[in-house]
């Protein structure tokens, strides 16, 4: 039995926080010193791979092996190309192209690109089976939807991924993939079988653990037949009996954003921490909205409370802390065998080199076009007039990140104009095809839509343009459900990369080679 004056380092030792800022703010920095296990990193917190190696060097002098963790999916899901969009196709591409040793190549340059900027823990691959189109937040960011593809594509990225340096993490265990509930917003509820979860929500997650996976992010949904009131998050029959007893994982449980209303609209922020924690969880992730140190302080006591109240055993505490301190010492361990090293010469330039040769070449075999005769031939002679209809966002994806076919064609073909309609500025139109016919004459017309088979204004609009316009180019940048317009290009995801893609299919020139961007 321990003094009561140590729960706090220890308690302090499974959060991941997120912070505002560019720079390691002072709290951090103290926190660091005391015993604060790690930090989360996000889309604030990034402006180029420069500046974010020089902010590890600050959070590293503090702790040499702390746990820094970005939410970096390379694909639709991205910070660390935030500002400017993933120079790498994205899962749902990867597993449209299905060459694991492709997606390893990729997922490999991106944990390289990570541990020269001092990342150590990536909450990626997403290992759900996308089996419902209608899935509201997981999507492409998926590798597909069929379980034994999204295995050994799972376990391809993983590889990938730690052979530089960097633990990867399988998301949303035990499954996220069938659900039509967000768990940002809600509790999302897998009715599904022991024997059919078994047959696919687990397969990946299984690979994931058979490729040497160094942590789990748990999802925040209800699954009745392992545990028909809590989420998996709080769930002891989920974590302890399911993952760590029957699938034999050894390595770090991570909750995702302890913020999400999946598990706190309940529990709150500090009673989902504890009962993450007793339940088998071992690191606290903190994502967007409580980015403060008051919000570190609570979550923090309230650990401390429920050890000395008898709500978490201490002992469960002390193996949380452990599985921290493994995971911290193996990325410090592993980078330094990888040769990872920071950012020099972006450093000294300011200039953040952002463009991964291998993304773009993967991006450019994932996009699928289909012609029919009142198509256009390809390429266009002429500049394009580009519609990019965009849907309420998922909040996965962040709303600061660039998208769509419009800037890319421009650089390709001059005189290209885009214009951009959300749901409101078509709604209640007398003629809404019109509005979006309006500005473009006779000139090509591209319209540029993201899973249009899940919004039904979308749809309308769509099917009244198409019946003015049947020559025009549809590209899907989500899944592609419905075969549209005179040339259809589903490019699998929406990143740079696939935009870029499927620009030079339409101006019928390669863009040229990723160039340093300004930092």
């Amino acid at each position: 039995m321990s003094l009561h004056g140590e729960l706090p380092e220890l308690a302090a030792a499974v959060l991941q926080p997120g912070f505002v800022g560019t720079s390691a703010p002072d709290w951090v920095r103290r926190w660091l010193g005391s015993g604060l296990g790690g930090v989360a990193l996000f889309a604030r917190n990034v402006e180029s791979p420069a500046q974010i190696a020089a902010l590890t060097a600050q959070l590293r002098a503090e702790n040499p092996d702390v746990i820094v963790a970005i939410d970096e999916e390379a694909g639709d899901v991205t910070r660390f190309e935030s500002r400017h969009g993933s120079s790498r196709p994205g899962n749902l591409a990867l597993g449209a192209i299905d060459d694991p040793e492709l997606t390893e190549a990729v997922a490999r340059d991106l944990g390289r690109e990570l541990a020269d900027a001092g990342i150590t823990l990536n909450y990626a691959p997403d290992a759900d089976v996308n089996n419902n189109p209608g899935n509201p937040v997981i999507g492409v960011r998926s590798f597909g939807a069929e379980p034994h593809l999204v295995a050994r594509h799972t376990a391809a990225f993983l590889r990938g991924l730690q052979s530089a340096g960097v633990a990867g993490c399988a998301k949303h265990f035990p499954g996220h993939g069938d659900t039509s509930v967000d768990s940002h917003h809600d509790v999302p509820v897998i009715a599904r079988s022991l024997d059919e979860l078994d047959a696919c929500e687990l397969v990946p997650f299984r690979a994931a653990i058979g490729a040497g996976a160094r942590s789990v992010m748990t999802g925040h949904l209800v699954v009745p037949a392992y545990d028909p009131e809590l989420p998996a998050t709080l769930s002891p029959r989920i974590l302890t009996g399911l993952l760590r007893g029957e699938l034999g994982f050894d390595g770090l449980i991570v909750t995702d954003g302890i913020e999400m209303r999946g598990v706190s609209r309940k529990y709150g922020l500090a009673g989902a921490t504890v009962r993450a924690l007793a339940a088998g969880a071992d690191a606290i992730c903190v994502g967007g909205g409580y980015d403060d140190e008051r919000t570190a302080i609570e979550l923090r006591d309230a650990i401390v409370a429920a050890v000395r109240s008898g709500e978490l055993s201490e002992d469960r505490l002390r193996d949380a802390v452990d599985r921290v301190r493994a995971l911290g010492a193996w990325t410090t361990a592993r980078q330094r065998e990888t040769g990872a090293r920071a950012v020099a010469d972006a450093a000294r330039t300011g200039v953040a080199v952002l463009g991964s040769t291998i993304g773009f070449a993967a991006a450019r075999r994932a996009v699928l076009v289909t012609s029919t005769p009142a198509g256009p031939a390809l390429p266009l002679s002429g500049a394009p007039h580009v519609v990019e209809f965009a849907p309420e966002r998922n909040i996965a994806i962040g709303s600061e990140t660039p998208w769509g076919i419009g800037a890319p064609l421009a650089e390709l073909l001059p005189g290209t104009t885009a214009v951009r309609f959300d749901e409101a500025d078509l709604a209640g139109l007398a003629d809404p095809a019109g509005r979006v016919l309006a500005g473009g004459g006779e000139r090509p017309l591209v319209l540029v839509v993201r899973d249009v088979h899940r919004h039904p204004w979308i749809a309308a609009v769509l099917a009244g343009v198409l019946h003015r316009r049947p020559d025009a180019i549809v590209v899907e940048m989500g899944i592609p459900v419905t075969v549209l317009g005179g040339v259809h290009i589903a490019t699998h995801g929406a990143t740079r990369a696939l935009g870029r893609a499927a620009a030079e299919i339409i101006a019928g020139s390669p863009v040229p080679a990723p160039q340093p961007l300004a930092a």
